[in-house]
């Protein structure tokens, strides 16, 4: 397995943290969903920061090299920040109450249940 980092200052992009929200919600989250190879994308932000990212579980450093869906590059202007690549030494699944990981998160109001119809 291989985990890939990336963040983003957004100081100098015309993007916010609030309209990233917007393009996972309408576009990202359904893209990357679709991605060979993939295991888990969680994107994540800091406000106080002015930084947006994004961790990435895949089943290989191959599948890591893959073309993405993703506009992130397009919509804030410039590469990202800081991106590393990692070896997985190993993982675990802690105790949870929540089956359903997809769709959670403050792009989609915390809940699943709220972007289905």
């Amino acid at each position: 397995m291989h985990a890939v980092i990336v963040w983003w200052d957004l100081s100098a992009s015309g993007q916010t943290i609030e309209s990233l929200r917007t393009y996972l919600r309408e576009e990202s989250v359904s893209a990357f969903s679709e991605v060979p190879g993939l295991r888990f994308k969680m994107w994540v932000s800091d406000s106080e920061a002015n930084r947006w990212g994004a961790v990435l579980l895949w089943e290989s450093k191959e599948a890591a090299q893959q073309p993405l869906p993703s506009r992130a590059l397009e919509l804030i202007g410039y590469p990202a920040t800081v991106a590393h690549s990692f070896d997985v030494e190993a993982t675990a699944e802690g105790r949870y109450e929540t089956q359903q990981l997809a769709l959670l998160g403050l792009a989609f109001d915390g809940t699943a249940e709220a972007v289905r119809p």
